[in-house]
């Protein structure tokens, strides 16, 4: 079992970052990434253009401009998936080193961790649990069956497949209307889907937004249902307030309603908040 001073979980902007400055202190470090590319959410930005000294950077670019400094530093990178940490309790490092677990067969000494993955299991005097988050879900029927045959959480990876069709981007954040922006590009007709009776965008997006003669907002509304034959070709939506029901048809719907942390596999291991 190979021991690092330092074990990065993830490999977004945050675990990236982490890495520099791990490699710069002269520690021994490891960084797991279960997919296939370093950069995190910032991948699938259009653009940034709030990070200071790069305005208006592509996302993509960023994020591979991040891992490029990792890489020039000599970061160790491992694409694996974590299924379980444990905090020893038993035995010290030299014991783990020289194999020697006890019983129980977990590590102690200063609180060294073992991380297990599906690529084998690695040690560690500390940890730094970088997992970012995945896209919130609406829940409603037909998301799930129709995920990757009309339904998408970006717009970026998948916008470009309904060129001169008609999209709907149900969200009222940053990046749904950075979304219904990006859409508006090459889309004949694009509705954005809020709930609430306004934005909570940032002003600069609104504005860009209520410019454009192709996008359609629709407040007080949340989609009930998602529907189509082996393709979406509509949404159904009720008015929060009015309770009135109806349907739009498009080819695509893109759900930018948030995102929830990946914390699951630390709950218990350290604290979480609600």
């Amino acid at each position: 079992m190979e021991k690092y001073d330092l074990i990065i979980i993830g490999s977004g902007p945050a675990g990236l970052s982490a890495a520099v400055y791990g490699m710069r202190a002269g520690l021994h470090l490891l960084v797991l990434e279960k997919l296939p590319m370093s950069g995190g959410q910032i991948l699938n930005t259009y653009e940034v253009d709030n990070y200071l000294g790069i305005p208006g950077v592509n996302g993509f670019d960023l994020g591979q401009q991040f891992r490029s400094h990792a890489d020039k530093l000599g970061v160790e990178f491992l694409n694996a998936e974590v299924t379980g940490i444990e905090c020893g309790q038993t035995a010290s490092f030299t014991d783990v080193l020289q194999g020697e677990l006890g019983a129980a067969g977990r590590p102690s000494g200063p609180d060294p961790k073992i991380v297990h993955t599906d690529q084998g299991d690695f040690l560690a005097d500390a940890l730094i649990l970088a997992t970012g988050a995945d896209h919130a879900r609406l829940g409603v029927p037909g998301e799930q069956e129709f995920t990757g045959m009309g339904v998408s959480y970006c717009a970026t990876c998948d916008g470009a497949f309904y060129r001169g069709g008609v999209a709907a981007v149900v969200g009222g954040g940053d990046v749904a209307l950075e979304d219904a922006i990006y859409l508006a590009r090459f889309c004949k007709k694009v509705y954005c889907i809020h709930r609430r009776d306004a934005f909570r965008g940032a002003k600069i997006l609104q504005e860009k937004l209520f410019a454009l003669e192709n996008v359609e907002v629709l407040f007080d509304r949340v989609v009930t249902s998602i529907e189509g034959e082996g393709k979406v070709e509509r949404l159904l939506w009720e008015d929060v307030k009015t309770h009135k029901a109806g349907s739009l048809d498009v080819d695509g719907v893109f759900i930018a309603v948030g995102t929830r942390p990946n914390t699951e596999l630390f709950r218990g291991l350290v604290q979480c908040d609600p």
